[in-house]
């Protein structure tokens, strides 16, 4: 597998670890995965959820975790690629970037919205930039503005796939068919998306061309092992984004209970729900979830974590949802995952996830 090359920078595994939050992918992953020669991705979504002072002060309790989080990475990284993850959906989302280029990392990969304005509050630094897209309307719409406004690409761009994890970047009716079809209607599907990722690789090329830049993509969702990735490097990637296989390893961040979950998962307890964010995500089907569809509502202790979210109108509150599943209460808590969580079978290294691609 050749380096993934972005600018300057030379991951030499091209493999990027997907950015989980919350609290599922901090330092302890993203320093082991740079340290095995990927790109370690850390998550900002609620970093500081574990700091005594998050509940009173949310905002700087994860301002601080940020600077904490990449310098632990960092520190186990062994001199290997970091970046994070920021969604463009996180409120005060300009105060995360500012302080993750701060904080010195690598790449700012941002998704959940488009992030229109990031090439503004990353000016004068070495950070890199990606955009996560899902269609080709979205790629040509990101790298038309940033050309407009600020005369400048992508210095890398992400195509999150329907098999994907966590958020997606399609509607609930694109995405349940990839739940209820057969593997073998599935994989027609995915073939169908094929031309949408040689279209994105190819706006890419055209504006790449204008700023006599090259820009990597990376394809994300549903990868599973070389013969997915040999697939991607086919299409025209340089690299391929890797979440799902990466939590069920004895470094991931999360309790050992959430990485059961994921050995424990079967097929049928895949499932697309609605997000508070405003987009559908897929995860694990549970009492949780259960209790949501069926109008149970908690408590909402908003954490003003979200642009557009409305205490009064929300099912229940994300950030409360995830910290239970991450600190161990799956049942009780929201568990996000990639179409092919049912294919995990054990709790493994990130070295050996990092095998199964190379």
């Amino acid at each position: 597998m050749k380096p993934l090359c972005i600018g300057d920078l030379t991951v030499d595994i091209p493999v990027v670890q997907g950015g989980m939050g919350v609290g599922v992918s901090l330092a302890s992953l993203a320093g082991a995965v740079a340290a095995q020669g990927g790109l370690g991705v850390i998550s900002t979504a609620q970093i500081g959820y574990n700091l005594p002072d998050f509940s009173a002060n949310p905002m700087a309790a994860n301002l601080r975790a940020i600077r904490e989080q990449v310098k632990s990475a960092r520190e186990k990284a062994h001199g290997g690629a970091i970046g994070v993850n920021i969604m463009v959906a996180t409120r005060n989302y300009k105060d995360y970037v500012l302080e993750a280029v701060k904080a010195g990392v690598d790449i700012i990969i941002s998704g959940a919205g488009l992030p229109t304005a990031l090439p503004e509050y990353v000016k004068g630094s070495k950070t890199k930039i990606a955009p996560i897209v899902s269609s080709e309307k979205a790629a040509k719409l990101i790298c038309r503005m940033w050309d407009k406004r600020y005369q400048c690409t992508p210095d890398m761009v992400v195509i999150e796939g329907p098999l994907a994890g966590g958020h997606l970047g399609f509607s609930k009716d694109q995405l349940v068919p990839f739940v209820e079809n057969s593997v073998d209607k599935i994989s027609d599907m995915m073939h169908h998306y094929d031309e949408e990722i040689k279209k994105i690789i190819q706006v890419c090329r055209e504006y790449g061309e204008k700023y006599s830049k090259h820009i990597p993509v990376v394809i994300a969702g549903g990868i599973d092992g070389r013969k997915e990735a040999d697939h991607c490097f086919a299409l025209g990637a340089e690299g391929i984004q890797v979440a799902t296989p990466f939590v069920a390893t004895e470094e991931c961040d999360a309790h050992r209970n959430f990485k059961e979950a994921y050995v424990r998962a079967e097929k049928e307890d895949i499932v697309i729900l609605n997000s508070p964010v405003g987009m559908p995500a897929r995860g694990i089907k549970n009492k949780f979830l259960q209790n949501v569809a069926v109008g149970i509502k908690g408590e909402i202790r908003c954490r003003q974590c979200l642009e557009h979210c409305d205490p009064l109108k929300i099912p229940y509150c994300i950030t409360d949802a995830l910290i239970r599943a991450v600190r161990g209460d799956v049942e009780n808590g929201l568990v996000f995952c990639g179409a092919n969580v049912d294919k995990i079978k054990r709790i493994s290294t990130v070295r050996d996830v990092i095998e199964k691609y190379i």
